[in-house]
């Protein structure tokens, strides 16, 4: 990459080479007012920066809703025709659950136009893009850095998606990066990683293997490539019981099943928290 290029992040090659880069600026995480831990919590926020020469010339990340799928957006609520239990049949468009997590977290959109050409072999990719770009858009993994061609990776070539944006989260937090959820109509599946983004001082790459069918592939700038989620350390929860349910519980699911099966909207007006 010359210097005059723009460069979003630091990076081995695959034949084991350091692209050589000014070391980037620390960023310290303080709490000037004396806050409480809540306090500091109830109005944290993710802050996406990158080079300043790319500013308004590339997308943006934004909240994962706005990214959500057209064939999820054009879907009708009802099927038109009554489920098994009598009520209206309703489709994804109708499944909260399914709404939330569109909505969870934000999305990294691909800079630039990239052209994909996957052949039968799947491994000898060929890829495009303009040639004016301030950087390369995808670089290649080496294909042993996933054990390939050992099973599950007979025919698979690791890439990575180079990504512009720094993520600055509060103290405290990590970010949990991965496939866009419920997109089976990207032709990419990425790899999914956790990185303590708070201590992390640099840009997050998204490596990933394209799982699309063989032939061209045309994925514009903005489609989502990453789908990210902050997670507070402090509230994982990392102890668990396995254990028969009570008679009270058993009772209580039985109840729930038979509102969830014969009562409309249950679940929005009872169950489901706002997000």
């Amino acid at each position: 990459m010359s210097d005059d290029k723009v460069n979003p992040g630091n990076e081995t090659m695959a034949d084991g080479r350091q692209r050589a880069e000014p070391a980037p600026l620390s960023v310290e995480h303080h709490n000037p007012d004396g806050l409480t831990p809540a306090a500091i919590h109830s109005d944290a926020q993710v802050e996406f920066i990158c080079d300043p020469a790319l500013i308004g010339k590339i997308p943006v990340p934004e909240r994962a809703i706005r990214f959500a799928p057209d064939w999820f957006k054009n879907l009708d609520r009802e099927m038109g025709m009554p489920d098994a239990h009598g009520l209206p049949g309703l489709t994804a468009k109708a499944c909260l659950p399914m709404t939330d997590a569109f909505s969870l977290g934000f999305v990294i959109p691909l800079p630039f136009d990239v052209k994909f050409l996957i052949p039968e072999d799947r491994v000898s990719i060929q890829m495009g893009w303009a040639p004016d770009l301030p950087f390369q858009p995808i670089e290649q993994h080496h294909p042993a850095q996933i054990g390939a061609p050992d099973p599950p990776f007979q025919a698979v070539m690791p890439l990575k998606f180079i990504n512009p944006w720094r993520i600055l989260v509060p103290d405290g937090y990590s970010v949990l990066f991965g496939q866009p959820l419920s997109r089976p109509d990207l032709p990419f599946t990425c790899f999914s990683g956790v990185v303590d983004c708070d201590r992390f001082d640099t840009n997050v790459n998204l490596p990933f293997m394209l799982s699309g069918a063989v032939g061209e592939h045309y994925l514009p700038a903005g489609t989502p490539i990453a789908q990210i989620v902050p997670i507070r350390r402090d509230a994982l929860l990392k102890k668990h019981v396995v254990r028969a349910a009570s008679d009270l519980e058993l009772a209580a699911q039985q109840s729930a099943n038979s509102r969830k099966y014969g009562e409309e909207s249950t679940y929005a007006r009872d169950w489901r928290v706002k997000k």
